[in-house]
Order: structure tokens, then C-alpha cells, then sequence
């Protein structure tokens, strides 16, 4: 009986420690609210950068892991830009930036975002605040584009 306790109680440890696939593949936060996403940019004074992706996108991992995931852990960016994460053509629900309701894939397709990846960055009513970066581009200028990007944008946000 003591052993059973041992061995459930491990696999249970193991279990909650472990990194589930989502966590240990996605360190973006997807867009649920962007009426609460402008709010939290608004008092940052920074644009959001929205990469829209699609499931078995290598393109789109790669630009997650190689570049929007270290920018989103880096404490430097949170004064420059709020990163989220939309998948085109799903129909998981999202709150618009006018509050209305919407979903992932309604959402990418009137942002008229129909190949994957597409980097946007939107001013704080969901505009585009600088030219969209679509597909993977020059790996070796992609972090320069957004960094582009992501100053245009700034402009935008914190014009007088």
C-alpha cells in the first residue's frame, strides 16, 4: 500500500513539475483582449506586435523561438512593445480593441492576414502603426525589420 502511495505520489510530482508541450513550445501569450492589452500598452506608451501563425507552421516557430520569445523575456522590450500571439483561421474567441467579440481567425482575416507568419505592429486602436513583416524574410535582417518595426510603431504611440 505504501509503495502505491510512493509511486502515484511521483508520478503525480512529475506530472505538476514537468513543462506541459504548450509552456515548453509557446512563450508568447496569446491574444484573448485586446481592449486590455491597448489598456496595459497605453500606460507603457508602446505599440503591440501581433504575430499571426497557423499549427505546423515551421516558419512561425522559428520567428517565435528565435526571436519574439527572447524579445517577450527580455525586461528591456516590456518598455518598448506588448507581444501577443493570434492563430489565423481559428475560432477560439477574442475581444477586439473596440471591445466588441470576435475570434482568432476573424480577427487575422480583417487584418487582411491570409500568409503565415505576419508580424503587425498596431497602435493602441489596432491600426497599423508600421508595414507588416510577412513570412521569415533574410533570417540574417529579420531581428533588424523588427526592431524597425517596433520604432515606427513607438513613433506612433508616442507622437504628441
Amino acid at each position: 500500500m505504501l509503495r502505491s502511495i510512493a509511486i502515484w505520489a511521483t508520478i503525480l510530482t512529475w506530472g505538476v513539475l514537468a513543462p506541459s508541450p504548450a509552456r515548453a513550445a509557446d512563450g508568447l501569450v496569446h491574444a484573448t483582449n485586446f481592449k486590455a492589452d491597448a489598456r496595459t500598452a497605453a500606460g507603457r506608451k508602446t505599440p503591440i506586435m501581433v504575430i499571426f501563425t497557423s499549427p505546423g507552421c515551421h516558419y512561425c516557430e522559428r520567428v517565435k523561438h528565435d526571436y519574439l520569445i527572447p524579445m517577450h523575456k527580455d525586461k528591456a522590450y516590456r518598455n518598448r512593445v506588448v507581444i501577443r500571439e493570434v492563430t489565423v483561421g481559428a475560432s477560439t474567441p477574442l475581444t477586439d480593441f473596440d471591445g466588441s467579440k470576435t475570434t482568432e481567425g476573424a480577427f487575422a482575416a480583417a487584418h487582411k492576414v491570409f500568409m503565415v507568419p505576419t508580424v503587425k505592429v498596431l497602435d493602441l486602436k489596432g491600426q497599423d502603426a508600421a508595414e507588416p513583416i510577412v513570412g521569415l524574410l533574410t533570417a540574417d535582417y529579420y531581428f533588424g525589420y523588427l526592431e524597425a518595426a517596433i520604432d515606427e510603431g513607438l513613433g506612433k504611440v508616442r507622437k504628441p
